[in-house]
């Protein structure tokens, strides 16, 4: 897997990879949040209060109660096992934003793209671009109070997902659930990145030999 940073270590101790793994979806969906609740560091947010001037382009249906938004990115770090750590950057989520969208991506091993199944067409902009961008993703269906269940099949057809792609039930509050979706997204790249390294069959489908490829 491509790494941010790996540090030499002495023999026989396990080196520290560290990934990039980006936190998007729609306006208000948790992204602070979720990155807040599993970060072992003080987090780093860039958060702005809501104005009037932003109401004719903020879409806060929904979220009438959320008085601050993200305005470049935030960043946290979380250790899943020895050896192994996380850089997360959270995305802005209001479409006047979305420029810093590329450069965020550069270098990232994948994403956790957040959605609020009471706004689910807010999340079909991050789905889009990480599928255009062949950038691996799972869905992180973070769950708000009065927001109906849905199982995760439901969701997947809803966004027509790969049915390789997971989506994750999750509370972004919660460490360990947020945790959970962000071991679910290394496992689901490992997964990916394992099926691309397997030989293809030196035999067609009707057991005849099969025509090596020239380059």
């Amino acid at each position: 897997m491509a790494s941010v940073h790996s540090k030499s270590v002495p023999d026989g101790v396990q080196p520290l990879v560290a990934l990039k793994i980006l936190v998007a979806g729609g306006f208000g969906v948790g992204k602070t949040t979720l990155v807040g609740s599993v970060s072992e560091i003080r987090a780093l947010h860039t958060e702005e209060a809501l104005t009037g001037a932003g109401q004719v382009v903020d879409n806060t249906n929904g979220v009438e109660r959320k008085t601050t938004t993200t305005v470049a990115m935030d960043f946290g770090r979380i250790t899943i096992r020895d050896g192994l750590c996380l850089y997360l950057f959270g995305t802005p989520g209001q479409d006047r934003f979305w420029f810093m969208w590329d450069e965020l991506a550069m270098g990232a091993l994948g994403a956790v793209v957040l959605a609020d199944t009471r706004r689910l067409e807010d999340c079909f902009p991050a789905v889009d671009y990480f599928e255009h961008r062949g950038l691996p993703f799972v869905v992180g269906v973070n769950h708000f109070e009065g927001s109906r269940h849905y199982n995760p099949e439901k969701v997947s057809k809803a966004l027509d997902l790969d049915d390789r792609t997971p989506v994750v039930m999750c509370d972004a509050r919660d460490r360990e659930s947020g945790k959970n979706v962000l071991i679910k997204l290394v496992e689901h790249v490992s997964e990916l990145r394992n099926a691309k390294a397997e030989p293809e069959p030196a035999t067609s489908s009707n057991g005849l030999p099969r025509r090596p490829v020239k380059h």
